[in-house]
């Protein structure tokens, strides 16, 4: 058995996700069995599909309910997100995953459908053995207090900037 930490990936920039799904390829390879909650999306991105192909090694929940890129999160957004994070305590005390990844969990607290001390709570009640990462823009001084790696993905130029929106098999 080998300890499991917690790794954080947040910043403004341009992988976050994509680095944890990495992650749980590498896992995978490893005979590592995954779980991967998503906050807040709650649409269809096509690491979906290609995850689908690893089905008997990593489960994937999403919690959300879209974006917040053309509305403010409401009441649903708040329930959703909490019980995404029930599930994850679950999930993370049940002893069947060796590695969680809790997509946009850091954002889910920086929009305030989660607070920081639940999350916390929820991380660190965790089997000792457990890998945990989770992903989002503006990691808290408490997330990072708490992380063991803390990874910070920074912009430094994106072409959303001159207006390209998302594009299918690159960012969603």
């Amino acid at each position: 058995m080998q300890t499991g930490y917690l790794q954080v990936y947040t910043g403004d920039g341009k992988g976050k996700t994509t680095a944890a799904l990495g992650l749980a390829v590498r896992a995978v390879g490893a005979g590592l069995k995954v779980f991967i909650g998503q906050f807040i999306k709650g649409t269809h991105y096509s690491e979906l599909d290609a995850l689908k192909s690893y089905d008997a090694m990593i489960d994937v929940e999403q919690w959300g309910r879209g974006c917040f890129i053309k509305r403010e999160p409401g009441p649903e957004d708040v329930a959703s997100a909490e019980k995404g994070l029930d599930k994850a305590a679950e999930i993370l005390q049940g002893g069947e995953y060796d590695v969680v990844i809790l997509d946009e969990a850091v954002t889910a607290v920086k929009l305030n459908l989660i607070s920081d001390d639940d999350l916390i709570a929820t991380l660190l009640s965790r089997q000792p053995d457990v890998e945990v990462v989770i992903t989002g823009r503006g990691a808290s001084e408490l997330i990072i207090e708490n992380a063991d790696l803390v990874t910070e993905c920074r912009a430094v130029k994106h072409y959303f900037a001159q207006g390209v929106t998302a594009r299918r098999g690159i960012e969603k």
